[in-house]
């Protein structure tokens, strides 16, 4: 066996540098033994699967009480590809591991390791908690977690546009009709890229075997999904009716104001639960008797106008913000662009691209903790989705305009806007979170979705509309359409 004057450091190099002091310096076990077998760690980890329990860094007592926590929260399922939760939950296990070391001299070593692998399981029940709270949001795009630091995490979590985030993604779950319509923003111009078939070697006979698969459950609690019981908590949406008669009462509101002050009001507790279909070598093989489906096609990319005057505050403000979470979603899993142009008065305009990169969210958080105050001049950001599309990365994409219709553009905008649907297809729609349609909204849309029943999410709760058609001008005055606006006219 050949032997290197840097042994073991140079295990070193089977790890990523975040690793490396933890690994050195920790008192557990021995120094080859640690560094070979957190690299078996790691590994495992990142396939989604529990460490063997020969990987003990030279010290089987400690590492099998903290493995068996690691598998009592199946925190393997969390750290499927995704670095960040495995280099966090590595680094955190070896802090424990080194506090054996620091025990008083009083203590028992079998009673310091219960100690810490309890220690271990209070920490991580908080970080699992705290991660499946980012997995409820980003809704299955848990790859993209992996270009994602710690601390970066950590830092998104703790804001307050964090907890907002999570409301406005329930408020989009009410309304399928809505997220459809997202979901066919963007002209179809490719072919979804598929992995070439695999070809069964010429001696293996007439049938091709395909590796067998195991389900995968994963359970977001707190998730939209099935309800478990009653805990105590903080949160509004899901108060138990009997908490809700206290708010009017003229003694027991001071009480609801305390309970809901300490997260202690009767609330409904449920469970989304995800099957995530894996390989497994161990599964007997499947037989391919089929040919595979014909490939979709992807589409392309999306720019929202989303209008942030005053005449949005309220519940058209929360719809609003709810329509850009659900397209950067959208657009992360199917990877499509996503820009979102926010536009108020004149030389009011915030344009972001929208991504799952920590400065991807914290452009959306900070989009969503954004007061709407200001005028409303629509021509600006028209022109810069007119200027977007004529780039290569957007030729393709689609404009949605989100908002109530309180504004109007020029003949030369709308000379423009006609000129990039001729010549480069541009498709236009529109999302009225309103009571009427306006001139300024069929002028510019090619089609308007009413929300009609948009005050279901404001202070009152009423879906009531006071209207029966958004249609009002066309009914009452339709000789003061435009010949423009004349084309959404229903005979």
């Amino acid at each position: 066996m050949k032997m290197t004057t840097e042994a073991p450091w140079h295990r070193l190099a089977d790890l990523p540098k975040t690793l490396w002091l933890p690994g050195i310096v920790n008192s557990a076990g021995r120094s080859e033994c640690r560094l070979v077998d957190l690299a078996r760690w790691r590994d495992a980890l990142d396939s989604g699967e529990l460490p063997s329990r020969h990987a003990h860094f030279g010290d089987p007592a400690a590492l099998q009480a903290l493995r068996a926590v690691v598998g009592e929260l199946n925190l393997p399922a969390l750290a499927r590809a995704t670095p960040a939760f495995t280099e966090q939950l590595l680094r955190t296990l070896l802090w424990h591991l080194d506090r054996l070391i620091d025990r008083p001299l009083h203590e028992p070593r079998a009673d310091a390791i219960v100690r810490i692998a309890e220690d271990f399981r209070a920490e991580w029940r908080q970080e699992k908690a705290d991660w499946q709270s980012l997995l409820a949001l980003m809704q299955g795009i848990t790859g993209d977690l992996a270009q994602l630091r710690w601390d970066a995490l950590k830092g998104l979590l703790r804001r307050r546009e964090w907890r907002e985030a999570e409301r406005l993604s329930a408020l989009m779950a009410r309304r399928p009709d809505l997220a459809a319509l997202i979901a066919r923003i963007g002209r179809a111009e490719r072919p979804v890229a598929a992995a070439p078939p695999a070809t069964a070697p010429p001696d293996s006979g007439a049938h091709t075997q395909r590796q067998g698969l195991r389900a995968v459950e994963t359970r977001l609690p707190d998730a939209p999904g099935e309800l478990r019981g009653i805990r105590l908590s903080g949160r509004l949406e899901r108060m138990l009716g009997s908490e809700a008669q206290q708010i009017r009462h003229p003694v027991l509101h001071k009480l609801w104001r305390a309970k809901r002050a300490e997260a202690r009001l009767l609330t409904y507790d449920s469970e989304a639960v995800l099957i995530d279909w894996r390989a497994d070598p161990q599964a007997p093989p499947r037989e391919a008797v089929a040919p595979p489906p014909p490939q979709p096609r992807m589409r392309g990319p999306m720019l929202i106008a989303l209008d942030t005057s005053g005449s949005m505050q309220g519940a058209p403000e929360q719809i609003a913000k709810a329509v850009v979470l659900e397209a950067m979603r959208v657009a992360q899993r199917e990877r499509r662009g996503c820009k979102v142009i926010a536009f108020g008065g004149p030389g009011e305009l915030i344009e972001r691209d929208l991504a799952f990169t920590p400065d991807g969210l914290h452009a959306l958080l900070d989009l969503i903790g954004q007061g709407y105050d200001g005028g409303t001049d629509l021509q600006t950001p028209i022109e810069r989705a007119v200027a977007a599309v004529h780039d290569a990365p957007w030729a393709s994409a689609d404009l949605l305009v989100v908002s109530d219709g309180e504004f109007g553009c020029t003949p030369a905008t709308l000379a423009a806007l006609d000129a990039a649907r001729e010549r480069l297809g541009l498709r236009v729609q529109g999302v009225l979170i309103g009571d009427r349609e306006t001139m300024g909204l069929l002028e510019v849309c090619d089609h308007i979705h009413w929300l009609k029943d948009w005050r279901r999410d404001g202070p009152a709760g009423t879906a009531f509309s006071p209207v029966h058609s958004q249609s009002l001008t066309a009914l009452f005055f339709p000789q003061a359409l435009s010949e423009r606006a004349a084309r959404h006219r229903k005979p």
